[in-house]
């Protein structure tokens, strides 16, 4: 390739298009099909399983920060969404809109950033898709990624699953994702610059599953944060989730970059933190799995299932008093991921 730069011919689907692809994008992906490219991957699902299958658009700003890239969190972040339904992930796909004028070197970090992120996970990108817009129609790089997994017959882990009893658990600190993009955006000049906590929990949840396959809940809590997904449950089973505050991990540092921007760090976005609704005889072992793993080395009990009040999450601080967490009408910081 000889331009420096992303260009309209790079979208055409002729030569230009062919370069781009075995040039930077099979170059870091690799080649699935060694006969030739396919319109489509295939893949044999063997008996007794349920295909998973989700799919996520990225455009998160900036495109680099510390801990990641839009690449690794479209890899991460796509695992993840497989992985707390109780799924296996097999496989990736990418799509890239690249915005005309890009430079081709910030779209190879990205790409090979990708494909390291898949090689740790140890699930492949198998099949993909280009476009190219006129510059100004999008902002530099926007990303999709699907993915397909097998979800064992007997698993039934969902958000309409919590109930009375139940004990809350997430995998590590609260709100890293979100404070490490506040400061890579330039807005805080931190002494101790955080780091996202983008990375894949399939080990994670496997782990868990195998010390004890009755988990009720699980789900990453990305955009809207840890408080957003527990409304979720909440309002799914019909149950109040109960907070204890003093209980909930939080570093240092974000809470200061919360306290400095009016933020909420239960809003913050999260990508590489699951929060899971357990029976209470089961929570010591599922817990101890946790921790046992790199991803949830930091895992903690935040708070159980109440039966009333319904449809709520209620923080209780330190001091005896309570306040109810609700969904917030609109995103803290736009474009986290």
């Amino acid at each position: 390739m000889k331009r420096s730069t992303i260009t309209l011919a790079h979208g055409s689907g002729g030569r230009a298009t062919q370069e781009l692809i075995d040039q930077v994008l099979l170059e870091a992906f690799g080649r699935p099909d060694a006969h030739g490219l396919q319109d489509q991957a295939q893949m044999t699902v063997p008996p007794g399983h349920r295909v998973a299958f989700t799919t996520d658009s990225f455009v998160v700003n900036p495109l680099f920060f510390p801990g990641g890239t839009i690449g690794t969190l479209a890899v991460n972040g796509t695992i993840n969404d497989l992985a707390v339904g109780g799924a296996l992930p097999l496989a990736l796909s990418c799509a890239l809109i690249l915005e005309e004028g890009l430079e081709l070197e910030v779209l190879e970090q990205v790409v090979q950033s990708m494909a390291h992120a898949a090689a740790q996970a140890g699930v492949p990108i198998v099949t993909g898709d280009t476009k190219v817009v006129e510059r100004g129609a999008a902002d530099r790089l926007f990303l999709n990624t699907s993915g397909i997994g097998l979800v064992p017959a007997s698993c039934t882990i969902a958000s309409y699953q919590a109930q009375p009893g139940d004990v809350i658990l997430v995998s590590g600190f609260i709100g890293d994702h979100g404070a490490a993009i506040v400061d890579a955006r330039g807005e805080l000049h931190l002494e101790v610059p955080v780091q996202s906590d983008c990375q894949p929990l399939h080990r994670l949840v496997q782990a868990m599953l195998a010390a004890s396959p009755d988990v009720h809940c699980l789900r990453d809590a990305t955009r809207g944060g840890v408080a957003t997904v527990l409304n979720e449950f909440a309002r799914d089973s019909g149950v109040c989730l109960r907070l204890q505050e003093d209980r909930l991990p939080i570093r240092e540092t974000v809470q200061g970059v919360c306290e400095l921007l009016g933020l909420d760090p239960l809003y913050l976005a999260n990508e590489g933190l699951l929060v899971a609704v357990v029976p209470e005889a089961a929570a010591s072992v599922v817990l101890d799995a946790m921790r046992r793993c790199p991803e949830g080395a930091q895992a903690c009990v935040v708070g159980q299932v109440e039966a009333t009040p319904r449809n709520t999450v209620v923080l209780e601080t330190p001091y005896g008093a309570e306040r109810m967490l609700d969904v917030l009408h609109g995103d803290q910081l736009p474009r986290i991921c």
